[in-house]
């Protein structure tokens, strides 16, 4: 999982270009680079998981347009209208009330040079237009430009609509023939809410309009600027109404345009619509029939269960919902539209929805449903405008242009007309919004902290019984959930009473923080709800104990929203007063109080007074005192709620478009003052359970299912200089021998002579190769037998022993660790040579004892001799020694440098950057309790290291590699040696030898004191380090 967290994420003015971008590697410092972050985005194909990660792609065009308006700019916008040119010294001049942030600028003048900058800046710039389909063409629809600005949540939006819309009014009514210009403008967006904001557009308003309180036009302009009109609406509009009357008995009086529908229908215990299939009754169908709604093509009404129908509707023609939508302006045509929160406005090509990624869940599959309505009545009202009037082109302003993940191969990819990007790293960077803060370690020990995607971690297999799991396609009962949700719910309620007592003793600050949940659906909704709010705690799960969010009778204080509930106060369309009070609520979360009139009125909004007098509710705003929002989805987009801290993501997502979208509900800052060196301060959200990958943790390039491990860079890093640990180079032992050698029989290792991995005979042949380059058996010429035989012939075993013990004695007597004279040393090694050839070298035939002469059996059996070969301390000599490696000097962390596919975690704690496992889960855990642990000052996991313990087994040259060196945080200088062993069957031999490695480093006094555990159990290691902690204090 790759870290963000670094020194100071924002490197970059708000109201200049950026000047530096953070560049993140995996287990690398974040280095601080010069210049512009290039515009890319990570594509991840529908169906992949997180785990299996993306490829970084370059937005191309975009990188090309800044690159030309970089020019364009410092040579001072040539062939722009003077008005245009006003209007950006406008914009950009000195000494403003308040600056504009470099992304609107940015988004302003992009769409202002693809319309105005001269020809050769414009050059090989295409942006593609948003071509209909088949269908639509074949109804005379013909498609229409759109230009994109992707703008991260927060950075303001709507004071960009309102500069495009100053710039084309303003020159259309200088220039009426300019037909690039336009003097009507379309403001289309999602719901009520973004709608009523949208007011400000209006120039109608005067002084109140955002055109004068942004100072976005010049005073004396605002008369020229009133001769425009901007009408702002949600899509609901488009939606063709019906003008039929009904005469007697509820039939339909035909008025209209006709439209024929066919379905297929399913007859049910109640009237339904599930998985994009309608469900009736019987007793529904007969009386839809009976009203002429209705008429059954295939299949009997009586008795079967499954019917294709065919229904006719009237409603107004294309004609009448252009005049509709855009009353008040007369025949007026080319017209400018902005989209705000454009991602929802897409084309779905039917063929194309991936079937079978989804969970089996009619909720999501109702939220697929409205979401396919949402964007296809969006675009179809603009193909009608488009068709009627005529749309000069549409700007797109969003934070997430991407299309959604069931619309097929262009799925998770960004709108091929996006021409700026501005997006969410660009505004951390900038300070624009809070910096968002998500899991990146637990002690797991996992490569994906389960904290980071909850719903994966509670869904891993084994967790949930086959019971709480739900059906073949995951769909957990909601108490299963909320029971492995306790913790990461609990461990960040307690970071919002934290915040929440810090805010209390600020009077300035009158707002308690905002914490959200968002749930797969309303199930999991009214659980956690009712857990939180209302105190009812399912059976198993203990209270939530986070007492600030229990409802009283005075106070709401945990608030639950379904999504329906949201869609339908989206369209204005509320069926009950309890949705419009809740739509109320989440518009005014945050705030303590209504804005104020001239006199100190409260301005209220249009039709409150009247829903709280009738449900007899007081005046204030009725979010003032929400503390916990609890809801399906994401809530509703433009709710500008700033006050929020906290978010747990209790649901799967498929898409980085809804982890932006969820996680951009807690990103707009509470604060935009800077400071002396104009830079915003940082406000932080912490988030659960939202995987939100900025940059992923995997990437491949390749197109195979299975992707190819990504190498990381191992190394150590010099800014953690002082967590270096140094090691000797031990390469065996030697003792100051005085008085006797004695070899240690019980633990001294067999040597085995093994014919199958060292040959002691082999047939030849003629040099005649076969195809392969060899000779082959069945080639000509006679086979020959050669084996050691001749040499064997005329040695004997004593000799052998005389040799070895030679050997051992010119190695004791060249290092000068012996007072032995050669005479007295020889002939006790013989002995003991001759006793370990009879008791300890098992031959396996054709091997003979006589091939110990040869190497590398014979190297082999002087070093295991002198592994076990020690001075007799009973008479008085010495502790054994390290015998180091001269020539390369101590090892330490600072040697390490190489690049590995294994599994790795970042590390802090440690000179070297990353932990690289051997395990699937062991050592990972290890390093997690190491790396937290208050007795460790630094460590390191031993790979690529270079440190090892030499020991022999079985005739085999073996170094032991321990799992972890760890320097004890205390006055002397201790280290412990740490391995984490399951079964092993050599455990016996390596815990000996690092045993005997510690006695003779120790011995040596050079290195520190060192000490060696084995431990059985990941549990063991914290008892290990916990013990030695309590050692220290005693």
């Amino acid at each position: 999982m790759t870290n963000f967290e670094v020194a100071s994420p924002i490197l970059n003015r708000p109201y200049d270009e950026p000047q530096e971008h953070w560049w993140i590697l995996e287990g690398q410092p974040a280095e601080r680079r010069p210049g512009r972050r290039p515009a890319t985005y990570w594509y991840r194909p529908p169906g992949k998981s997180q785990h299996e990660g993306g490829v970084l792609i370059e937005l191309k065009r975009v990188n090309l347009i800044r690159e030309r308006m970089k020019a364009w700019r410092e040579q001072g916008w040539p062939g722009v209208t003077r008005t245009t040119y006003d209007l950006l010294k406008h914009w950009r001049r000195e000494g403003r009330k308040q600056n504009l942030f470099f992304a609107q600028l940015e988004a302003a003048e992009t769409v202002i040079f693809l319309l105005e900058a001269r020809a050769d800046f414009r050059q090989g710039i295409e942006v593609p237009r948003d071509e209909p389909g088949p269908e639509e063409v074949a109804n005379g629809y013909s498609g229409f430009t759109r230009y994109c600005c992707k703008m991260a949540t927060g950075s303001g939006k709507t004071t960009v609509m309102g500069m495009l819309a100053a710039w084309s009014i303003l020159n259309k009514v200088n220039d009426r023939g300019d037909a690039r210009f336009s003097d009507v403008v379309l403001v289309v967006c999602p719901n009520v809410t973004i709608r009523d904001r949208l007011r400000e557009l209006d120039p109608a308003l005067g002084e109140s309009s955002l055109y004068r309180t942004r100072d976005l036009v010049p005073a004396h302009l605002m008369p020229i600027l009133n001769q425009g009109k901007v009408i702002y609406t949600n899509w609901h509009v488009f939606e063709p109404r019906t003008p039929e009357t009904h005469g007697d008995g509820g039939r339909v009086v035909k008025a209209g345009v006709e439209v024929e529908t066919r379905e297929t229908i399913k007859i049910g215990e109640k009237n339904d619509t599930k998985r994009g299939t309608r469900w009736l009754t019987r007793e529904t169908l007969f009386q839809q029939i009976s009203n002429g709604l209705l008429e059954v093509v295939e299949g009997d009404p009586e008795t079967d269960g499954t019917l294709r129908v065919r229904s006719t509707k009237y409603v107004e023609s294309d004609t009448a919902l252009v005049n509709r939508v855009l009353r008040g302006v007369g025949g007026k045509q080319n017209i400018l539209v902005f989209n705000d929160e454009a991602h929802h406005a897409y084309r779905i090509r039917q063929e194309e929805p991936l079937d079978g990624l989804f969970d089996d869940d009619d909720e999501e599959d109702e939220e697929w449903e409205e979401s396919k309505k949402e964007a296809t009545t969006w675009v179809s009202g603009l193909d009608r405008i488009a068709k009627q009037r005529g749309i000069n082109f549409c700007v797109d302003l969003s934070a997430t242009p991407y299309y959604l993940n069931r619309v097929g191969q262009d799925a998770n990819r960004p709108f091929p007309w996006v021409v700026s990007d501005f997006g969410l790293i660009d505004a951390i960077e900038s300070g624009l919004v809070k910096i968002p803060q998500l899991a990146v370690r637990d002690s797991t020990g996992a490569e994906v902290p389960g904290y980071f995607n909850i719903w994966d971690w509670i869904l891993t297999p084994g967790r949930l019984s086959a019971t709480e799991r739900g059906g073949k396609r995951a769909n957990p009962k909601p108490e299963a959930i909320l029971k492995w949700a306790n913790t990461p719910i609990a461990m960040l309620g307690g970071l919002w009473e934290q915040k929440w007592r810090e805010w209390q003793a600020d009077p300035q600050e009158l707002r308690p923080p905002v914490f959200i949940l968002v749930c797969k659906n309303t199930k999991l909704a009214d659980v956690v709800g009712a857990w939180l709010g209302e105190g009812v705690n399912p059976a198993g799960i203990p209270s939530s104990k986070l007492d600030a969010f229990r409802n009283t009778a005075d106070a709401k204080y945990t608030i639950v929203v379904h999504s329906k509930v949201v869609r339908d106060t989206d369209s204005d369309n509320s069926d009950s007063d309890e949705k419009r009070w809740m739509r109320f609520t989440l518009d005014t979360v945050g705030k303590v109080d209504w804005p104020r009139d001239g006199q100190g009125r409260a301005i209220y909004p249009e039709g409150f007074v009247e829903l709280a007098n009738k449900l007899d509710r007081p005046l204030h705003p009725p979010g003032r005192d929400v503390r916990c929002i609890v809801s399906v989805g994401m809530l509703t987009e433009g709710w500008d709620c700033n006050t929020v801290t906290h978010i747990v993501g209790l649901r799967p997502f498929q898409s980085q478009l809804l982890c932006e979208q969820v996680v951009g509900r807690g990103l707009r800052r509470a604060s935009y003052a800077v400071d002396e060196n104009g830079f915003l301060s940082e406000e932080v959200a912490t988030i659960f359970g939202v995987p939100f990958q900025v940059v992923p943790f995997k990437a491949t390039g390749g197109s195979s299912d299975k992707p190819q491990p990504k190498k990381k860079h191992v190394r150590a890093l010099p800014e953690r200089a002082h967590l270096k640990i140094t090691f000797p180079r031990v390469e065996g032992y030697i003792q100051q021998i005085r008085n006797r050698i004695v070899l240690d029989r019980d633990r001294v290792p067999q040597l085995v002579l093994r014919p199958g991995e060292i040959p002691p005979e082999v047939q030849a042949k003629a040099l005649i190769p076969s195809n392969s380059g060899r000779p082959s058996l069945s080639g000509p010429g006679a086979l020959k037998d050669i084996s050691l035989n001749p040499f064997r012939g005329n040695k004997r075993v004593q000799e052998l022993a005389f040799d070895v013990a030679a050997q051992i004695t010119k190695l004791y007597a060249g290092q000068g660790h012996t007072d032995l004279p050669a005479h007295k040393l020889f002939p006790q090694l013989v002995k003991e040579v001759l006793w370990y050839i009879e008791n300890k070298v098992r031959i396996v035939a054709p091997a003979s004892v006589l091939d110990l002469f040869l190497s590398p059996y014979y190297g082999w059996m002087v070093e295991v001799l002198h592994q076990h070969l020690n001075g007799d301390e009973q008479a008085g000599d010495a502790p054994e020694l390290p015998l180091l490696k001269d020539s390369r000097g101590p090892g330490s962390t600072a040697d390490v440098d190489y690049w590995t596919a294994r599994d790795v975690r970042e590390t802090v704690k440690s000179h070297v950057n990353y932990l690289v496992a051997d395990t699937k889960r062991w050592e990972q855990n290890a390093g997690y309790f190491i790396d937290t642990h208050q007795v460790v000052r630094s460590w390191v996991k031993n790979a690529g290291l270079g440190f090892g313990i030499p020991y022999i087994h079985n005739g085999e040259q073996h170094e032991y590699v321990p799992d972890f060196i760890i320097r004890l945080d205390i006055e002397e200088e201790r280290y412990l040696i740490i391995e984490t062993k399951g079964h092993d069957d050599l455990k016996d031999i390596k815990k000996a030898a690092a045993e005997r490695w510690c006695n003779a480093v120790n011995a040596n006094g050079g290195y520190g004191h060192w000490t060696y555990r084995m431990a059985m159990s990941v549990q063991a290691v914290l008892q290990i380090l916990n013990g030695v902690f309590s050692e220290d204090r005693n």
